[in-house]
């Protein structure tokens, strides 16, 4: 009876106190505000761009005649007599300077706003048709929250359609990127010798090259008239055959280093084939360098998608990204009178800040050694 007694309380004993791996990184990520703030936009952003067609209260190529450049619609809870309304709503605008786009507020015509307000037709998640949007003016007026442009598009609902372009270049780009990085990467440093030695300059080659030059150049030699998917799988390719090289260098020097340790020889003297120690022994230690170096490299990819669609060689109009939107600011005249052509602009800083906090935060989590080596030299 006493042993059961005894075995009870062994069993039990390290229970409370035991924590995982996972829950050590949680409590590290929690310490770093910035990064949580970074992961929030990061989140709303992707979740705004998954759901565009709800939430836009227009299509991305829907033109409204007669409001170009129309800007920003404000919205009202008090009316010209101060009296409150509980439901808010717009003013109808009157172009009042054809020339210059000189919009004034017609204050005796207004359109109430309402939620879940039907719409153009379109397929909730790609699968359910519905004409549901989520918020919009009572017809025949308009909402246009950050302005409209040239052709008299809604910004807002372009932007939305433009991120789900912009933001998933970046995740798919580096998702192929680093996979034949890890995969070239890992054969050379594994093996060493000719095939290292081959692999290496093959990269060194590429990375030879400013990568900015090899994006435009590569761009250059395919045609300018193919279909935005095509465009869209053309600019993953390319930017995904300038970035791994690096990568690669990288993957192939830990895997030079960790061959070498024990657990990685002993699986190798109880007969464990190449295929097995690397899958199951060397890459799972790759693992947290890959998930910060990945993180922190997505925002070279967006700006490579806008710098190739700001310059007319990436995603084509009517299809919106941020890069082909931002392109009709270059105009200076029309920076000056209509600024909130220059919103992707700003969303694209604000993604990348947030990228680089997130990849912060995780890198201290998943890398103790680089944070405590980081405090030792600032200290």
């Amino acid at each position: 009876m006493a042993k059961k007694v005894s075995r009870t309380k062994d069993t039990n004993f390290s229970k409370p106190g035991s924590v995982t791996k996972s829950q050590l990184i949680w409590r590290q990520l929690k310490k770093h505000q910035l990064g949580i703030i970074g992961g929030i936009i990061l989140i709303l952003l992707y979740g705004f761009a998954f759901f565009a067609e709800f939430i836009a209260p227009y299509s991305s190529d829907l033109q409204v005649r007669g409001k170009a450049f129309h800007p920003p619609t404000q919205i009202h809870f008090f009316d010209e007599e101060a009296n409150f309304n509980l439901r808010p709503f717009v003013y109808n605008y009157k172009l009042t300077d054809k020339v210059f786009k000189v919009y004034q507020p017609d204050l005796t015509t207004r359109y109430p706003l309402r939620f879940f307000v039907r719409g153009e037709k379109y397929k909730f998640l790609w699968l359910i048709p519905s004409d549901i949007h989520l918020f919009g003016a009572e017809a025949p007026g308009h909402i246009f929250l950050l302005g409209t442009d040239k052709f008299g598009r809604d910004v807002f609902t372009r932007l939305l359609f433009g991120a789900r372009i912009s933001l998933s270049v970046g995740l798919v780009g580096i998702l192929v990127s680093f996979s034949i990085g890890a995969l070239i990467g890992g054969i050379a440093g594994y093996y060493g010798g000719v095939v290292d030695n081959l692999l290496m300059r093959i990269a060194e080659v590429i990375m030879a090259f400013p990568g900015f030059y090899l994006l435009l150049a590569l761009r250059a030699l395919l045609p300018t008239a193919l279909p935005s998917t095509t465009v869209y799988l053309l600019i993953v390719f390319i930017l995904s055959f300038i970035g791994w090289p690096g990568f690669a260098r990288v993957i192939r020097g830990m895997f030079l280093s960790l061959r070498e340790q024990e657990f990685s020889l002993a699986a190798k003297a109880l007969g464990g084939t190449n295929l097995r120690i690397i899958l199951r022994h060397i890459l799972p230690n790759t693992m947290s360098f890959v998930i910060v170096a990945a993180t922190l490299s997505v925002p070279g990819y967006i700006l490579g998608e806008s710098a190739l669609s700001f310059l007319g060689l990436g995603i084509q109009e009517p299809q919106a990204s941020w890069g082909n939107m931002l392109a009709a600011a270059m105009n200076v005249r029309v920076l000056v009178s209509f600024p909130w052509i220059l919103v992707p602009g700003f969303f694209i800083f604000i993604t990348i800040l947030a990228f680089n906090f997130l990849g912060d935060a995780l890198r201290d989590a998943l890398e103790p050694r680089m944070r405590s080596s980081r405090q030792t030299f600032t200290g």
